[in-house]
């Protein structure tokens, strides 16, 4: 197809424009090929100067990606208009969201009846004292040193807020591969260039973790309950991994532990007990809480936790300190803490049922950690809608990958073991079988 006709204007701003407008329509089509640059000026009688300022802006704002010698093309998820929410059909159990157990997160009514709060004003501290301290016994516990700490709206937010606060549009990004697609948006959004690495069930694979490293600012890693595939570092697989980041100490390296303690493994890190030269680990309370409590803390070096409060003051300002106040008081009853020990193993449990009832119909899968299992297959619309025909939404892993296979995920938080036996038998079963039976 030529895209010539589709990009038009005079000035930089204008061909940026066309160019945006063109992917909008869907005109233009994710990892499509664009004109090199002195074709388009030619084209549209512009300086190559012009045209190459359109595209660096589209590049810096996420929609196009330079990819070598391959050119220039639109980007695999260009950041645009929201993303409409997954329609589930009526009568299908909707296991797409990886959202946890609603019956295993805290009942927050009386706490909120309790609260109480005064009001904070501008020039107060803007943490909660007794969150940092709760906080740091947890990092100091895997040996992450608690020296400084940010509260921040969560666990992107943390991400985002360090990302800006060393990268510059056009730096590199490892990632791994299948990943969340709002971390994929995310570096897009901001202009960084994603780099994929394959993981297995341990997290990142080490050789391929090591090549990438020269010319890659940043790495972030999932220490567990990795979305999608449920992978967990393990302490043989950090070493490798600290090795390699060793000798690449100007590596930012960010650790996003959105799981936290109900992820069902021990918390493993790549920032110690030698620490990169600059490093985040982010904890969110969302999976443990709720993911309406919009909280995470985080621990990193000095630089990088002064940057991070530095960009928040002209931002939000601070994290509310009612919902601050609202996280500690239930991390401090012990109810709660019941109630954690409780989710961790019941969605280990789901996660071993799944897995097991897959295998018992020669399908792999993998789930260490977390919501989530990770199933590959070699079409994933056929299996999302041999799924669906029996009465199951899943989320096809074309959402979640750039190079890995395809696959489809599976949130196993209210899943329990008699339904994992029925939707392993549906998705094993013929194309042209009946579903099984489901009970009411």
């Amino acid at each position: 197809m030529d895209v010539l006709p589709l990009i038009t204007g005079t000035r930089a701003g204008e061909v940026s424009a066309s160019v945006e407008a063109a992917i909008r329509r869907g005109d233009l089509q994710p990892g499509q090929p664009l004109p090199p640059v002195r074709r388009l000026a030619s084209s549209l009688g512009l300086s190559p100067t012009t045209v190459a300022a359109a595209y660096r802006d589209l590049q810096i704002r996420g929609l196009l990606t330079a990819a070598g010698r391959r050119g220039t093309r639109v980007s695999p998820r260009p950041p645009l208009a929201a993303r409409a929410s997954r329609v589930v059909p009526a009568g299908a159990r909707d296991l797409t969201h990886g959202n946890p157990d609603a019956a295993l997160l805290p009942d927050l009514e009386p706490f909120l009846r309790d609260l109480r709060p005064g009001h904070r004003l501008y020039g107060e501290p803007t943490n909660r004292r007794d969150l940092l301290e709760l906080a740091a016994a947890g990092f100091r516990e895997t040996g992450i040193s608690p020296d400084f700490l940010a509260v921040v709206g969560g666990a992107l937010d943390g991400i985002e807020r360090t990302l800006r606060a060393h990268l510059r549009p056009g730096d590199r990004v490892a990632i791994e591969d299948p990943a969340y697609p709002a971390v994929y948006d995310l570096l897009l959004a901001l202009g960084l260039v994603p780099v994929p690495l394959p993981v297995d069930e341990r997290g990142f694979l080490p050789a391929e973790f090591e090549q990438a490293l020269p010319g890659t600012a940043a790495v972030l890693v999932t220490p567990r309950a990795q979305n999608p595939t449920g992978a967990a570092l393990d302490e043989q697989r950090a070493r490798q991994l600290r090795r390699a980041l060793a000798k690449r100490r100007d590596v930012l390296v960010i650790e996003d532990d959105h799981a936290g303690a109900i992820a069902g493994t021990p918390a493993v890190t790549l920032c110690a007990p030698t620490p990169p030269g600059h490093w985040a680990v982010v904890r969110s309370v969302s999976k443990a809480l709720g993911p309406d409590l919009r909280l995470a803390v985080m621990a990193g070096d000095a630089v990088t936790i002064s940057r991070v409060e530095g960009l928040q003051q002209i931002g939000a300002g601070w994290v509310s300190h009612i919902l601050q106040k609202l996280v500690v008081d239930l991390m401090k009853d012990p109810a709660t803490a019941g109630l954690m020990e409780r989710a961790t193993r019941a969605y280990a449990e789901r996660r071993r049922a799944l897995i097991r009832a897959l295998a018992g119909h020669g399908l792999a899968a993998w789930g260490r950690s977390g919501l989530n299992v990770w199933v590959p297959v070699p079409d994933e619309d056929a299996a999302v809608r041999r799924l669906l025909e029996a009465g199951w939404a899943v989320a096809r892993g074309e959402r979640f990958r750039l190079l890995a296979g395809p696959g489809i995920r599976i949130s196993i938080a209210t899943l329990d073991p008699a339904d994992a036996r029925r939707l392993a038998a549906d998705l094993a079963r013929p194309a042209a079988a009946p579903p099984t039976t489901r009970s009411a």
